[in-house]
Order: C-alpha cells, then sequence, then structure tokens
C-alpha cells in the first residue's frame, strides 16, 4: 500500500494570501468528454477548493464546449498538440496518442505548483492540501498491475502487483523489482519551461510505449516520485482487484477510468458495472452534474481575477505554444 502522507491535512496551515496555484484537466476534440470536465468543475466547486480549474485545451475543440466550461468557471487555455515520434507501437487504448498533449501543462508557469486530474475524475473531498506537499517532487498514487491492458508486461504475466507486492515477491532471477509506477491521470506537480523542454528531448528521444504519456512521466520522474495513499486517486478497478487496500467512505478522489464506468455513458452492461459500489459511484457523480444550484460561477471569479492579474503583474505573457509536432 502507499505509504501515508507526511503530515495529514489538517497539519496544512493556509497562508492569508493564496499563491498560485491551481488544478488543471486535459480536453481533446468535440466529443462528449466535456461532460466529465464540467462535472470536475463542479465537484471542485462543491467541496470548496480554493484554486481554479484551468482546462487545456486542443484546437479541436468546439467554441461550445468553451462556452460551457467559461461558465463553470473554468480557465480555457489553447494549447497546441504534442506528438510522439511515429513508430509501429500499439497503444494499450488507441486514443492515448493524444495524451502527449498534457505535457504542454508543464508550461503554465504563472502556477507555483498544480493539481492534474483527468476528465474522468470525480473529486469528492477537499484535496487543496496537497498542494502544500515539499516542494521537488512529483507525487501521485501508484498504478495496479492487474488490468489486462498490463498482459504485455512481465508483471501481468507473474502476478506480481505493487498493490500487494507480498502476495507474489518478484522472482530474484529476473533482476531488481520494477521501480514504482504511477497512475498518470492525478499527480501533483511544479511547471518549469526546463522540465517541459527536458520532456520534450526524452518524447523525441524515446521509443513510444503501450501507455503513452503515463510511461514517460513514469520514467522521466522516477527518482522524484513519491506515492500517496490511494484515496487521492481511486481507479475503480481497485474495487475488485485490491478490495483489502479500499476505504470507500474515506476515498477523496475516484477515476471512473474502467471500461464502462464513465458515468456519462454508462449502461451497466460491462463486466463488473452492476457491482452495488459502483452503481452507488455512478450515481454520486450525477447527483454534483446534475445540480445547478450554484451555476453562478461567484466565489470563483475573484480568484480567476486576482490568477490572471498576478500573472500579468510578474511578466507572463499569453502566446500560443509553439508546435512540438
Amino acid at each position: 500500500m502507499a505509504p501515508e502522507l507526511v503530515a495529514a491535512a489538517a497539519d496544512f496551515a493556509k497562508p492569508a494570501v493564496l499563491p498560485a496555484r491551481a488544478y488543471v484537466t486535459f480536453l481533446a476534440g468535440n466529443g462528449d468528454y466535456v461532460k466529465g470536465v464540467v462535472g470536475l468543475a463542479k465537484g471542485l466547486r462543491k467541496v470548496k477548493s480554493a484554486y481554479p480549474l484551468v482546462v487545456a485545451v486542443l484546437p479541436d475543440v468546439p467554441a461550445e464546449h468553451r462556452r460551457l466550461l467559461e461558465d463553470q468557471g473554468c480557465i480555457v487555455r489553447e494549447i497546441e498538440p504534442v506528438y510522439p515520434p511515429e513508430n509501429q507501437t500499439q497503444f494499450a487504448m488507441a486514443y492515448y496518442v493524444i495524451n502527449y498533449s498534457k505535457l504542454r501543462i508543464w508550461e503554465f508557469v504563472e502556477y507555483s505548483k498544480m493539481i492534474y486530474l483527468d476528465g474522468d475524475i470525480q473529486v469528492y473531498d477537499n484535496i487543496d492540501h496537497l498542494l502544500d506537499l515539499e516542494d521537488g517532487y512529483l507525487y501521485a498514487v501508484m498504478d495496479c498491475f492487474c488490468e489486462k491492458t498490463w498482459a504485455h508486461t512481465p508483471q501481468y504475466n507473474i502476478g506480481y502487483c505493487q498493490q500487494c507486492p507480498e502476495k507474489v515477491t518478484w522472482p530474484p532471477e529476473m533482476g531488481q523489482p520494477p521501480a514504482l509506477y504511477f497512475n498518470a491521470g492525478m499527480f501533483v506537480f511544479e511547471p518549469s519551461p526546463v522540465t517541459y523542454e527536458n520532456l520534450l528531448d526524452t518524447l523525441q528521444t524515446t521509443p513510444p510505449t503501450s501507455f503513452a504519456e503515463q510511461d514517460l512521466l513514469n520514467m522521466f520522474f522516477k527518482d522524484v516520485y513519491k506515492p500517496i495513499p490511494n484515496v487521492y486517486n481511486l481507479v475503480v478497478a481497485m474495487l475488485w482487484r485490491h478490495p483489502e487496500n479500499v476505504q470507500l467512505d474515506q476515498v477523496k478522489v475516484v477515476h471512473y477510468c474502467a471500461a464502462g464506468s464513465k458515468p456519462w455513458r454508462y449502461t451497466g452492461k460491462e463486466e463488473n458495472m452492476q457491482r452495488e459500489d459502483i452503481k452507488m459511484l455512478v450515481d454520486k457523480w450525477w447527483a454534483i452534474y446534475n445540480n445547478n444550484t450554484d451555476r453562478v460561477v461567484g466565489a470563483l471569479q475573484p480568484l480567476i481575477v486576482a490568477a490572471i492579474n498576478d500573472a500579468t503583474a510578474h511578466g507572463v505573457k499569453y502566446v500560443a505554444a509553439p508546435s512540438a509536432a
């Protein structure tokens, strides 16, 4: 299991003046994923987060979807796509290739620290305190190797999983055990132009692998990665893969990434989707998404204005990002 945080959430003192921090997510295309991001914006507002949600959008996100996000108080930032070198890699999911564009968020240097969240994530408890973790590290939740998408790896083939390393130990004849590996659907990071350039250089000299940008980020940050508890990114498959590691009443962040689990597409027909805990989590997501009582941006608007003014005061100029293709 992931180690506990260095300090409990209650131990983090709120500064009198909030520094330039934010949540950030990523959106591409004109499909229904915008519903996930709208739901995420509403979720962050419901838990009274003190920080805005920045949405990094590719040029193909239509104006209508951008307006929906702005109506929810999001800061919409257009980015150019990032592509890996051409090769014959078969990604675990075909759409993973566009996820390399997430690397652009390291260019958002008007923020000192950010929490990245995928669009199929919902936040059910305030996690602002993660932004007070020690600088210089990338924080994220360890992934699970038990899903079939990992079938190409030695971990899957011998039944080894970092979520329960005591069940199947790593055989000495296979060398050193693999480094800790995080799920890149949620992580705490510090934007930096130097880090961004180094990420791009690494991308261009590293053959793409099955899990696309997640593999790249794990390789790049392996020496500064620090695990945080599963409550900060509960991948729903953990409910049936490692129930002993899940305390559902304490979970703060749910990641609806299992096949059929995205609430706005939920039919209940896919494997494991008729579980009572899954149905409860889907209903919980819809309760937030359908709540329009706080549609007015209100409390978030001053923070958005303050963040923009602060960035401008520090000489930040908003220009189109150069293409890395």
